[in-house]
């Protein structure tokens, strides 16, 4: 009985879980570049169940005796559990904002189907980070900026000096303004599975170059959208608030269960 109580308590934790990362993706359904979070769920492993006793007083020549016994019931899941939260790094959708500094990467062809390309930001700690968030700003020295205030890198991973002066990005990720050209920094993270996401769109991890024979454009007055379906993610936060509900049944029941068993065979006792 103790074994049900726990793996319903299992189920219901795992669908809390499942609720907490659903209802973050539906607030950031409008935060460009986020990457929805998918939860991956696992079940513990199964048990085997098997009876062992004796037969009772088997006759023979010389009196009787007990013989064990041994027999296999079957198998029994113990629980589900969340064993982690991967986003998916789905294309989002574009939108035109009109916004000199606003910024997306379109991807064309890639080399491989794990890999991916974000915009190289420094954080405060000095740090190089990534993101696909491209709501960019110009800060008051002059330098282009995320919306936390991290300095976006050109490809040498230095800071971008736009001088305060109207620019324009060519579809190669060149910020031309009237004194000089600056090379965005695009970075490829060819598996996508070793980013760990910090928060606000950043995400720490390796990077490298862009390969040979990736092929991408840099849209400039052109945000990419998160690329929460929250259509379908309301769904399932509603699959997932029932299956809460079912274990939660469940666990009731077990728990007046135990409650008979205490109260009435200790008063038969």
């Amino acid at each position: 009985m103790l074994r049900g109580f726990y793996t319903a308590a299992s189920g219901m934790i795992t669908q809390q879980r499942q609720q907490e990362a659903l209802s973050n993706n539906i607030a950031n359904a409008n935060t460009p570049g986020y990457k929805a979070d998918q939860t991956a769920i696992r079940a513990f492993p199964e048990m085997l169940l098997s009876q062992m006793g004796s037969s009772k007083n088997i006759p023979t020549s010389q009196g009787g005796f007990n013989l064990p016994v041994h027999n296999t019931i079957g198998s029994i899941n113990t629980g589900v559990y969340v064993q982690e939260l991967a986003p998916n790094f789905k294309q989002g959708d574009v939108r035109e904002t009109g916004i000199t500094t606003d910024l997306a990467i379109v991807n064309g062809t890639l080399p491989d189907e794990e890999g991916f390309l974000f915009f190289a930001v420094q954080n405060d700690a000095g740090d190089v980070r990534y993101t696909r968030n491209g709501n960019f700003t110009v800060d008051g020295q002059g330098f282009l900026v995320t919306n936390q205030g991290y300095y976006v890198l050109d490809e040498a991973g230095n800071p971008i000096q736009t001088d305060g002066m109207e620019y324009t990005v060519t579809p190669e990720g060149a910020l031309q303004t009237p004194e000089q050209t600056t090379q965005l920094g695009i970075s490829y993270i060819a598996d996508v599975n070793t980013l760990a996401k910090e928060g606000n769109d950043i995400y720490a991890g390796e990077a490298g170059a862009v390969p040979d024979g990736a092929t991408f454009t840099v849209q400039q007055g052109i945000l990419e959208q998160s690329n929460v379906d929250s259509l379908q993610s309301m769904t399932d936060m509603m699959n997932a608030y029932r299956m809460f509900e079912t274990n939660q049944r469940v666990l009731r029941a077990y728990d007046e269960s135990l409650g008979k068993a205490v109260s009435e065979i200790g008063r038969i006792g």
